[in-house]
């Protein structure tokens, strides 16, 4: 099987949906698939690479609207290698990427992963919705990460019946708790002198609710907040924890590599996702807490935060931009580490059973085998 992913960018960029398209890419590959990425290249030079086996063109981009780069040389790339692919799988939203398909694709069936709407750019969200409605009808079929996702959204609501839950998943092996690892979250540990760690880890953007931790770290005593993460928030949220005072019971860490991150996991005694609004359609990260045996502490935002993290089992939900009911959790979890523990456990059972890796790629080759029997 031929397969094309198409969205706007590709690791070494990090982030959620980037991670995800990277574990299919070569998960499958490893399984003997013939699989392509396209891209944008973070500058305007298009380059050809192989990652990890994976050939990757990165066409170069010429301007950013809204956070989705244009890339001109991304069209008649897209034409050209759709020549004879057997799936070309968008993942949205990207707009440009898109449009581009639903002008130019030529695959024998095109099928998308939706990730999320678009909720924040609303002049971008308006001139692009007649174009959605006409992907989303064009796509064979449609993945979502939890029925949450198709429930949530009125774009996906109308095409229910093409839609298909595949959740994220992850690489298990990758959480193993080591010698190595012990010693290094110990050290970890220590530079917080001991105090229980509530980690945070993702793209600082408008919609992660950073802001409302540091005003819940008002109300939290003897526990430390760390932010791992870059993005277009993080001066702000910087300068807000300076001016709030708490620089003392927050730290920003900036970008980690993933032998950093790993260790801060196994060190950290709750991880806490505060996002805001429903921009967050899931968190990923918050399976690579509950891999690490971390008790989660999310918002309740109609999508699939809840169904990854489930009230009074595998961690705390509570309301999205409520400082008090997120300091509450807190203080609750940290003060009761036996429940700590019994959240954790079940955690790494849930996500071993329903977010493992090879989980996923199952699905996914079912996914697209139903897609080509599709008339």
């Amino acid at each position: 099987m031929r397969i094309l992913y198409l969205y706007k960018d590709y690791f070494p960029v990090l982030g959620g949906i980037e991670n995800h398209i990277r574990m299919l890419a070569e998960g499958l590959h490893a399984r003997g698939q013939d699989v392509q990425v396209l891209v944008t290249s973070p500058n305007r030079k298009t380059v050809t690479e192989t990652i990890n086996g994976i050939p990757v063109i990165k066409t170069g981009r010429q301007v950013n609207i809204s956070s989705a780069p244009v890339s001109l040389a991304f069209y008649p790339q897209l034409r050209q290698l759709e020549q004879g692919i057997d799936i070309a799988h968008a993942h949205m939203p990207y707009p440009p990427g898109e449009l581009g398909q639903l002008l130019l694709g030529c695959s024998q069936r095109f099928v998308v992963t939706y990730h999320s709407d678009i909720v924040r750019q609303k002049v971008l969200g308006t001139l692009y919705r007649p174009f959605l409605w006409q992907v989303l009808a064009r796509a064979t079929l449609i993945a979502a990460a939890t029925p949450a996702h198709i429930e949530s959204s009125p774009f996906l609501r109308v095409h229910a019946k093409k839609c298909r839950i595949i959740p994220y998943g992850i690489d298990l092996e990758r959480y193993t708790v080591t010698p190595q690892m012990t010693q290094m979250a110990a050290v970890w540990q220590s530079r917080f002198e001991g105090r229980p760690i509530l980690l945070f880890v993702g793209r600082l953007r408008h919609y992660k609710g950073i802001d409302v931790l540091i005003e819940a770290m008002h109300q939290v005593e003897g526990a430390h907040a760390v932010i791992v993460g870059i993005g277009q928030m993080e001066a702000a949220w910087r300068d807000l924890a300076a001016r709030s005072s708490l620089l003392d019971r927050i730290t920003f860490l900036g970008e980690l590599s993933d032998d950093e991150l790993l260790p801060l996991y196994h060190a950290a005694s709750v991880f806490v996702l505060p996002s805001t609004n429903r921009a967050e359609m899931f968190g990923i990260v918050q399976l690579e807490a509950m891999a690490c045996g971390l008790p989660l502490i999310c918002t309740e935002l109609g999508t699939g935060t809840s169904y990854v993290n489930q009230h009074g089992v595998t961690g705390l939900v509570v309301p999205p931009n409520d400082p008090a009911a997120l300091a509450a959790a807190i203080r609750r979890l940290v003060a009761d580490p036996t429940l700590r523990a019994a959240m954790g456990a079940a955690g790494r059972r849930r996500v071993e059973q329903e977010f493992a890796r090879n989980v996923m790629l199952e699905r996914m080759l079912a996914f697209y085998a139903e897609a080509l029997e599709h008339p």
